[in-house]
């Protein structure tokens, strides 16, 4: 009973006649009502999780021994457990156990987020508020609709990918980043556990987690000074990264060849990375593969948007194996709802009609008979 009463005079405290209080980023942190509204939003889809059950069972114990431990600065995280994913292709995914995933999305939310955002340019499209893909293929077709009104079909199209970008982000190098960015001390050290409590097999220093909200902070940041050197010192109008795929769209092949070298120059002497066969340079009227579409402009100016086909084949895939899984009762009708309409939303982003009408109206069900 007391550490209720206490949590919510705590909030009355902060809230006392509506007034708001300054709390610097570590006080922040180590608040009660952040650390629940962390918790809030993490459980979102996870209700029935063994993890987030048995967190909740104990809710306001769990969250004031974090708060004692932040406040005491003895907190420690637990470290990894790892799985796998194979959509579209198979990774590794490290996760933090769920009271540390709690702290992580406190810190995200109340300190890193804030500072963050505002650095970032506009064109770096991922994992963001009004963001995601849907905003980076509009940005696309956007640039594609610009290029063609002064420059018709003719251009060139600079792609590069990074090598196992997560799995080779050097940590000395992350922490130099966060240490300009996050001047509180007690903030760095936290978020310098969930770094040091991870590398890739093989590269001590090297490496941060698919499974952390963080690691998606960092992987944005991480490229931000390639960003501005395209905006900025080659002035690069048509440029937009997603996570780890940069492009460009130029007039000028001798221009895009050599921005190339200078960008593989930085990339992989600041910031030890790699790129990989992916990268390549080539004409606009190509096409351009991005985020699993194919984007065509045609003589007119029309910007024709397909569906890659790994994306056909991984859609093929997953329906039909949705159709043994049912007929054996391994899931309910409802699960193959939400993937349906899941589709759906995403096949009415292109021009995909046809393949909508064919694989998915004319979808069925049917239970074993056995």
């Amino acid at each position: 009973m007391t550490r209720v009463s206490s949590l919510w005079e705590h909030v009355a405290r902060l809230s006392y006649k509506g007034k708001a209080y300054y709390m610097a980023d570590y006080e922040k942190v180590c608040d009660y009502m952040n650390l629940y509204n962390a918790h809030v939003s993490l459980r979102k889809g996870k209700r029935n999780k063994p993890e987030c059950v048995k967190f909740e069972l104990d809710l306001m114990r769990n969250l004031s021994d974090m708060h004692e431990q932040l406040v005491n600065k003895s907190y420690k995280m637990q470290g990894y457990y790892h799985f796998q994913v194979h959509e579209p292709k198979t990774r590794d995914v490290f996760a933090a156990y769920y009271p540390d995933r709690v702290l992580l999305n406190c810190i995200c939310d109340q300190v890193v987020k804030p500072i963050l955002m505002p650095r970032l340019i506009y064109d770096n499209a991922a994992c963001q508020l009004n963001k995601g893909t849907h905003f980076a293929q509009k940005r696309l077709t956007k640039f594609l609709a610009e290029h063609y009104k002064y420059h018709g079909t003719s251009g060139y199209v600079l792609k590069c990918d990074i090598a196992q970008y997560f799995a080779s982000i050097d940590h000395t190098i992350l922490k130099s980043k966060i240490e300009k960015l996050i001047t509180d001390e007690e903030v760095r050290n936290l978020l310098y556990q969930f770094i040091d409590n991870h590398h890739t097999e093989g590269k001590p220093g090297v490496g941060i987690p698919l499974g952390n909200q963080s690691s998606q902070w960092f992987a944005l940041y991480y490229l931000d000074e390639v960003d501005r050197f395209i905006k900025e010192k080659l002035q690069v109008r048509h440029y937009i990264r997603y996570m780890d795929d940069l492009l460009l769209i130029h007039t000028d092949l001798q221009f895009l060849k050599v921005a190339l070298e200078q960008i593989r120059s930085l990339i992989e002497g600041e910031l030890k990375l790699s790129l990989n066969s992916k990268t390549q340079i080539f004409p606009l009227r190509n096409g351009v593969e991005f985020l699993g579409w194919r984007f065509h402009l045609s003589p007119t100016g029309k910007i024709i948007k397909t569906l890659k086909k790994q994306t056909k084949y991984r859609f093929k895939r997953r329906l039909s194996e949705m159709q043994k899984e049912y007929a054996n009762g391994k899931i309910e009708y409802e699960d193959v709802r939400c993937v349906l309409a899941g589709y759906n939303g995403h096949l009415k982003h292109g021009h995909a009609y046809k393949f909508q009408t064919k694989n998915l109206q004319e979808f069925s069900l049917r239970k074993s008979s056995s």
